[in-house]
């Protein structure tokens, strides 16, 4: 009866000692310490055992090891031969490896919390032995590489997250997400509003009641101004210059804003956002490969780049400008 128990604790610590190794070394450590950083108390527990991760591996290996040959003679004691043999085997791997591995691969984290007491204990026991191997792999191959995720796989992170009932991710968060990895590789001319669709004035233009019904059929709040030729952008007008009555009789050029900037329609949308963001303008004129003026960008384009939907408001004659120019 005494080698029947033995031999059930074995097997109890060589499902152990399987079960964490699969389960263990599947935690990577970038994940614990986000997880640390969340106030997960399952990855505090874990994460100083698993970051030293040929050691842990070299004593959980040693451990599974020593119980299956313990296990092995333990069987040849109550069976002989063939027999001792086939009674090993179909322990060890039903009992010993796949339903141990089944369980911790799906609770690693939960699992590997409560028993990482025993964990330190093997440590402690097989230190001499464990240490020095895995010194060795440490030096020969190196700390483990953190998992670095391309843009490409991450969106199909997200998207296989809000496919799934269990996470908080939902449409629009899954459809902000991608358009804010994305939107670095478009480049100006792709969001644009094109030169054909754009209302500008010319610098002479006397501002009076007739031009004001004009700037408010615009339906803009920001209108370039040229001078002698629509390529020769020289300032922007701005619907709240023309609030009041002090400018009536002036020209458009006199009370533009002078600060233009124009940019190339080849530039990648996240530089333009920063230019934004860093000049506290709102549109910028975009240059073609011949230097002359082929559309606006307004911070608003980048915008709904990022969140993928058109931001229309209650002035706004068309939903897309850029489609309306397609069809005109």
């Amino acid at each position: 009866m005494l080698n029947y128990f033995i031999i059930i604790i074995l097997l109890l610590f060589s499902a152990l000692f399987s079960g964490l190794t699969l389960g263990l070394m599947s935690l990577n450590t970038p994940e614990l310490k986000r997880k640390m950083s969340l106030g997960d108390k399952n990855a505090k527990k874990i994460y100083p055992i698993r970051k030293e991760g040929n050691l842990l591996l070299t004593t959980l290996l040693l451990g599974n090891v020593a119980i299956n040959s313990a296990l092995a003679i333990f069987l040849g004691s109550i069976a002989s031969g063939l027999v001792a043999g086939l009674i090993a085997t179909g322990l060890i791997v039903v009992f010993g490896e796949i339903i141990p591995q089944a369980i911790f691969s799906r609770f690693a984290l939960q699992l590997g919390a409560k028993v990482i007491w025993i964990v330190k204990i093997f440590i402690f026991i097989f230190y001499p032995i464990s240490w020095p191997i895995a010194w060795m792999l440490d030096k020969s191959l190196g700390k483990e590489l953190a998992t670095i995720y391309s843009k490409k796989e991450l969106i199909k992170i997200v998207e296989e997250h809000e496919d799934t009932q269990e996470s908080s991710i939902d449409l629009d968060e899954e459809r902000i997400i991608k358009g804010a990895l994305t939107f670095s590789d478009t480049i100006v001319r792709d969001v644009m509003t094109p030169r054909t669709v754009i209302t500008a004035f010319e610098f002479s233009q006397i501002i009076d009641e007739d031009f004001l019904e004009i700037f408010r059929e615009t339906r803009f709040s920001r209108v370039p101004v040229y001078k002698n030729s629509p390529d020769n952008v020289v300032g922007i007008l701005y619907l709240s210059q023309l609030l009041g009555k002090k400018n009536m009789g002036k020209t458009v050029g006199e009370i533009a804003n002078e600060k233009v900037i124009f940019i190339d329609e080849n530039e990648n949308l996240d530089t333009i956002f920063n230019e934004f963001l860093k000049t506290r303008q709102h549109l910028f004129l975009v240059k073609g490969e011949f230097n002359g003026i082929v559309g606006v960008i307004s911070l608003e384009d980048i915008l709904e780049e990022i969140i993928k939907s058109e931001i229309v408001d209650e002035n706004d004659k068309h939903e897309d400008l850029r489609e309306f120019a397609k069809n005109k």
